[in-house]
């Protein structure tokens, strides 16, 4: 893929993962919790809370999309919990039969993930919320509704690339206690277009990097 002129670009997931892990420097000393938003957050997840020394989860939470524009999130759905923003034209059964349908393929994404371990309790800690960019913020601004939901000391979202208008909607949430982005560009069409390589993440690659972080003691 080309680079934009004037912009950065990062190489692959694992250069974008570095240069996150050196601008969250400072919260080493912070009793930190890592989650990342799978599959393509795990990869920048792992380089970050190796660096921080600090645990690595999973987000099983997913956004509920708009009947009408799937892509666009009308709420989300954790294993134990749901956020719903008031739609116009969203009927219940509409959101419920979205919730548990939802909520079976969580259930089957905890088996994987965390086979016979349970994630981090959240509560009290710092928590860093990692992907490899975001476009709109929706998907993450009610994921930090379900995370905030589990007591966490600070909620902090960071990622590589964003546009300012995303940036903004999460800074104006009172869930969120700062936004760290490395490239916030004035154009931007999608996540991928700064990156050299931006391949799907598979479920092995994912996995494997979670069970990692627990052999390795992070």
């Amino acid at each position: 893929m080309n680079a934009i002129k004037g912009y950065k670009m990062f190489k692959n997931r694992v250069d974008a993962g570095r240069q996150l892990a050196y601008a969250l420097d400072g919260f080493k000393d912070d009793d930190a919790v890592v989650l990342a938003i799978p599959r393509g957050g795990l990869p920048l997840g792992g380089i970050v809370a190796k660096a921080l020394d600090a645990p690595l989860n999973v987000i099983l939470t997913k956004k509920i999309g708009h009947p009408y524009n799937r892509e666009y999130a009308i709420g989300a759905v954790g294993l134990e919990g749901s956020v719903i923003n008031k739609t116009i034209g969203v009927t219940k059964s509409y959101i419920d039969n979205e919730t548990a349908r939802i909520r079976e393929k969580l259930k089957k994404q905890h088996d994987k993930y965390y086979k016979d371990r349970s994630p981090e309790n959240l509560k009290n800690k710092t928590v860093l919320v990692i992907d490899d960019g975001m476009a709109t913020g929706n998907t993450i601004l009610v994921t930090v509704e379900l995370v905030k939901k589990q007591g966490p000391k600070k909620i902090i979202v960071a990622i590589p690339v964003a546009p300012k208008a995303a940036i903004e909607k999460l800074e104006a949430s009172p869930h969120v206690s700062e936004v760290i982005c490395l490239i916030t560009p004035k154009y931007f069409r999608a996540v991928g277009q700064f990156y050299d390589q931006f391949g799907q993440v598979s479920d092995e690659v994912a996995m494997q990097l979670v069970e990692e972080s627990y052999v390795n003691g992070i």
